[in-house]
Parts: C-alpha cells; structure tokens; sequence
C-alpha cells in the first residue's frame, strides 16, 4: 500500500464510535499510513461516501446503525454473508465494483468458535434485528434457539434468513446452551433473566458502555465464560481491517484500543 489508506465509519450518532480508535492503532502497528474518521451520515451522506469509493478517494467505509440496509441497496455486489443477512457494514471498491460485507456475520461465527465455549453446545440468540440475524447466520450448523420479546417477530427473522432455529420464550433458558446477546439489555445497566444465564455454559454479550453490563460481572463472578461487546465490536473490526487490507489484523492491539476508551 503506498498511498495513504482512507478509511471511514458513517452513522448517526456516530461520536461515541470506537472504531476510528481501534484501526489507527491497528495501522501504527501494522507501520501503514493512513487515517480512520468517522462521519455523522444519513443515506445522502452515504450515497456521496460511495461515490467517494468508486473514485478511489475513499479505499474503505463501515457503516453503523441506521445505514446497514441502504448500505446493502448502494452496493453493487454483495459477500455470501452480506447477501444472507441482508444487511452490510463494510464497503469497499474492487475490478469496477462497490462490494458489500457483513462482518457481523464473521463476528458472530469467530465468537462462537471461540476455544472458550463448548464447540458442541447449543446457541441461544436473544434479539429479533439486524444483529440477531448475523448471530443466526454464524451459528448455522449448529442447534439453535432464537428468543425475542416479539414472538412473531422472531418467527419472522427465522423465515428471512433460512437458518433452522427452535423460537422459544423470551425468559427461558436452554441449558447448556452459548448464550449471545443481540439484544439492547445492558446498555442502561439491565440484566439478562437469570433464568436464562444460569444454566447457559457461556455468554457473549454484545452490549457495552464504560463499565462491564451486569450479565457479564454476574457471569465473571459465577465462572462462567464471557466474551463482551468490546472484544465482539474488535472481531468485526479486525474483519473489516483484513477485507480491506489483505493484512492480517493485529487483534490483541485493537482490543487494547478499544478498552481504553
């Protein structure tokens, strides 16, 4: 890479984005010049950043919340995963075309991967948006289970993602089971019903703020292991650092970033 990489992350809100931090620490390291901004963006914004990447301007884009479907509709072809989740939080221009990724997707089935969970236990994903569908995507092959406060909600993701998935009550727990967090409960000093975490064998927990979530302080407390929203936010932001960049992604550097924020 001799010219300076670009690099940028479009949402609104978008200034409490740990993003911009986490991938210049990453090209520090890495010895790569370039900058990482992010940008308050709606779909206008959005449509401009695209163009920025066809002209080369920009060499790669994250998109966040609420841009992850027009992100989708602006690309011109989409990865395997982002086509399955219908959603895209990564852009980038390769032979004549904008590409869209979901690195949700490949964060979801790096973390159920992850040698601290029972490869073979059952996944129970909470949540019925866009992020629950990558965590369905990424645990395809496996036994899951979906629970949403809206049941006809969850029957619904089901059907549009075409992964099998046993919809259950929003409050009961599997035992045994991976437990991942897709939904907002945390992020206001929630906690997960104790039904639920107390018979699951792991929690990711996708929420994250200044301070652990309650579910992952109770679930540390209780031995059981635990991935949070910061180490999941730096698996999808290593993803995106490698589609980009062809470089492998100097993950433990990102996480450092990240958690001093």
């Amino acid at each position: 890479m001799n010219a300076p990489l670009r690099l940028a992350v479009l949402g609104d809100p978008i200034d409490h984005s740990r993003s911009p931090a986490i991938h210049t620490a990453a090209m520090r390291h890495l010895g790569i010049t370039g900058s990482y901004v992010a940008r308050r963006a709606g779909v206008f914004e959005l449509d401009s950043a695209v163009g920025e990447l066809r002209r080369g301007t920009l060499h790669g884009m994250n998109v966040t919340m609420p841009l992850k479907r027009a992100a989708a509709g602006a690309a011109d072809t989409l990865t395997e995963e982002a086509r399955a989740s219908g959603s895209v939080n990564t852009l980038r221009f390769r032979e004549g075309l904008v590409e869209g990724h979901s690195t949700d997707v490949v964060a979801s089935r790096s973390a159920l991967h992850d040698p601290r969970f029972d490869s073979e236990a059952p996944v129970l994903i909470l949540g019925s948006g866009g992020a629950a569908a990558a965590a369905l995507i990424g645990a395809a092959g496996r036994l899951v289970y979906l629970a949403a406060r809206n049941a006809h909600r969850a029957d619904d993701l089901v059907d549009e993602v075409r992964v099998p998935a046993n919809v259950v009550h929003f409050g009961v727990g599997v035992a045994g089971a991976v437990v991942l967090n897709a939904t907002p409960l945390g992020m206001a000093g929630q906690t997960l019903p104790e039904e639920i975490t107390d018979v699951a064998s792991g929690i990711i927990d996708l929420p994250y703020g200044d301070e652990p979530t309650p579910t992952v302080l109770r679930s540390v407390g209780s031995g059981v292991p635990v991935m949070d929203g910061v180490e999941f936010l730096v698996l999808q932001a290593a993803a995106s650092f490698e589609w980009w960049t062809g470089v492998e992604a100097p993950v433990e550097v990102m996480l450092e970033a990240a958690r001093k924020l």
